[in-house]
Parts: C-alpha cells; structure tokens; sequence
C-alpha cells in the first residue's frame, strides 16, 4: 500500500511540474495601425506648417524667426542688451493670450491672468515652456505653435480642441532667478 501511495505522489509530482505552454494569440495584428497614424500625423504636420508659412508670408512686415523645436515667433519688444534669460527653477512672471491661426480669441490675457512658472518644474504646454526660454525680461512676442507643440490630440479639454495650431502672444515681467 505504501508503493501505491508513492507511485501516485510521484505521478502527482511529475505531472504538476510541468510547464504551461503559452497561448498563441486569436489574430496577429501587423502594425499596420501605428503605421497608418504616423502616416496621418505626418500629414496633419504638413498642413499646419504650411498654414503657418502662409501667415508668414502674408505677415511681411514682421521677421519671423524659426525655433529649433518646431515653432515660429516674432518679437513686438525686443531687449538689444544682454541680461538673463529663465533657467531651471527660475520664476518666471508673465502675461499671454491665446488665439488660433485664424486670430480668433481663445483665451483673453484678462482670462488667463499674470502667471508665475517655476520653468521646467510646472506643468505647461510645450512650444510655450521651450519660448519663455528664448526670451528676456520686458520683451513681448507672439509664437506660432503647430498643435503638438501647443495642446495636441487632446485639447486642453476646454476651449482648445483636438489637434489645434495657435498663436499665443507673451510679454515677460520679470524673471526671478532661483539662487
């Protein structure tokens, strides 16, 4: 009795240490999706930058500036000498308002009120947090900002929509910097 107690505890032990073989999925997707949204974004790209050329080009009187990081801006004030520009953790005090390419108000500087960011520690939209480092204290300008720099897909979930470009005019205050 003692062997067939051991004999059906060894077969137990055997046939439990054996490894779950992997389920194979139902359908294969093929990538196709990611393909077939990159291939929309690079249109939507596209589009609003030639929308945004187009208002350059109908905007001669002011010296557009191309950025680095995929926006356009002019300066209304611009400071000749040389004085600090926001770093890490500086305070920067500023007004601004939003409008989109067609010039219709989206938020009105009076909405918006005088911010203080603490750059690059605050949550803030991308092409306006990559601006507010171009510029000096007292200088104003109005950015250019295709949608992924601005709010992108989502829209800032009140007045701003999906995959809408704006145009955002700021003025620095001051810039307090962090010691």
């Amino acid at each position: 009795m003692k062997i067939i107690y051991k004999l059906v505890i060894a077969l137990l032990l055997f046939a439990g240490c054996k490894t779950p073989e992997a389920r194979q999925p139902e359908r294969v997707q093929s990538g196709s999706f990611i393909k077939e949204s990159a291939e929309r974004n690079k249109k939507l790209n596209e589009r609003e930058r030639k929308r945004i050329e187009t208002i350059i080009a109908q905007n001669p009187e002011y010296d557009y500036k191309a950025s680095e990081t995929g926006f356009w801006y002019y300066y209304h004030i611009k400071v000749a000498k040389d004085t600090i520009r926001p770093a890490f953790g500086d305070i920067v005090n500023f007004d601004y308002n939003i409008k989109d390419l067609n010039g219709n108000t989206i938020y009105t500087q009076q909405e918006l009120g005088t911010r203080k960011y603490a750059m690059d520690q605050e949550e803030l939209f991308t092409g306006l947090r990559e601006g507010l480092k171009l510029l000096k204290p007292t200088e104003s300008v109005t950015f250019l900002f295709p949608s992924q720099k601005a709010y992108g897909y989502y829209g800032d979930n009140e007045k701003i929509g999906t995959n809408i470009p704006l145009m955002v005019k700021v003025t620095v205050n001051e810039i307090t910097q962090n010691q």
